[in-house]
């Protein structure tokens, strides 16, 4: 069955049937941002660009988003500030390794990779908005079973929840294209970018949203992943006016990962993706929808391809 089909007929059914509640009250959806860093990009210096996220989400009723952390894009003086600025206005800073490995990989054992958290919670614990929800790389959670049940035990003995995401995208390419032309044209009219990078996760939170509710049989508070870079800095308002001129409500990440929802632990192989993906994968039922990656930079080359973008 074709992915809009889908969508279309859950929609249908969501109207015909008695789970009706899930029109009266609005989709949530927090911000959830993975990757800080320090380097320049075209238009912006780093502390601009911060500033411009802050700021964006600070004009939004004060939205509270979550921080994933790579700490080697910040483990310096100027990225050490960038953390407090995030901290200071009472955001959620987590946990998303040091060198953000491929858990995948062949090449990086278990150990190493329950080595390289530790060294990235040594970066961010002496914050005191510093909470331990921990987010893989690539929302890769492990290829093997002993991959897979290693670290969710280690997670769980360290105390720490997974920082799951229900809302996958990949605004990450979007952003190489946009910076990428912006190197070439530094006076390019980047409305076209803006355009497609909501359409793009519109596309993809109204996919996601229905689904979940195909899968859980209610509506969850979702958690929309994004990062922290120049697409975002410049476009990040206009993305949260989206959501909230189409009828979602807005909430603070904090809010969204007390959600039971999230407590889930999908028995997949390969683990991983999306939560929503992966509790998707777990019946069955869905082979034909979906795919593997189930975001990726080719799914959506081809049309920025077309557009000249």
């Amino acid at each position: 069955m074709k992915r809009r089909n889908f969508i279309a007929g859950l929609a249908g059914v969501t109207l015909a049937s008695a789970v009706s509640s899930f029109a009266a009250e609005p989709s949530q959806v927090a911000v959830t941002m993975d990757d800080p860093h320090t380097a320049e990009t075209p238009r912006m210096s780093a502390q601009e660009r911060n500033r411009a996220i802050l700021d964006a989400l600070g004009k939004h009723s004060n939205l509270k988003a979550a921080l994933f952390v790579c700490g080697k894009r910040v483990d310096n003086e100027p990225g050490k500030r960038l953390l407090g600025e995030w901290n200071d206005r009472q955001h959620i800073i987590a946990n998303h390794s040091y060198s953000h490995p491929y858990f995948h990989s062949k090449r990086i054992s278990v150990e190493e990779f329950i080595e390289d958290i530790r060294r990235g919670e040594a970066v961010i614990k002496d914050f005191s908005r510093f909470r331990k929800l921990f987010r893989f790389p690539f929302l890769k959670e492990g290829d093997t079973i002993e991959k897979r049940d290693r670290l969710r035990a280690y997670l769980r003995e360290r105390g720490y929840r997974n920082g799951h995401v229900t809302i996958d995208a990949s605004d990450w390419y979007i952003d190489d294209r946009l910076r990428e032309r912006l190197k070439k044209e530094p006076d390019a009219d980047t409305a076209p970018y803006r355009d497609f990078y909501l359409k793009h996760i519109w596309d993809r939170a109204t996919f996601y949203n229905s689904l979940v509710q195909k899968v859980s049989g209610y509506s969850v508070k979702h958690t929309l992943l994004i990062h922290h870079n120049l697409l975002n800095a410049m476009f990040l308002g206009d993305l949260l006016g989206m959501f909230k001129s189409r009828g979602w409500k807005l909430i603070d990440a904090e809010n969204a990962f007390q959600d039971k929802f999230f407590s889930k632990s999908p028995a997949i192989l390969p683990a991983g993706e999306s939560l929503v993906w992966a509790l998707a994968k777990q019946t069955g039922k869905f082979e034909g929808l979906l795919r593997y990656p189930a975001e990726d930079s080719r799914y959506e080359k081809a049309e920025m391809d077309r557009l000249g973008l």
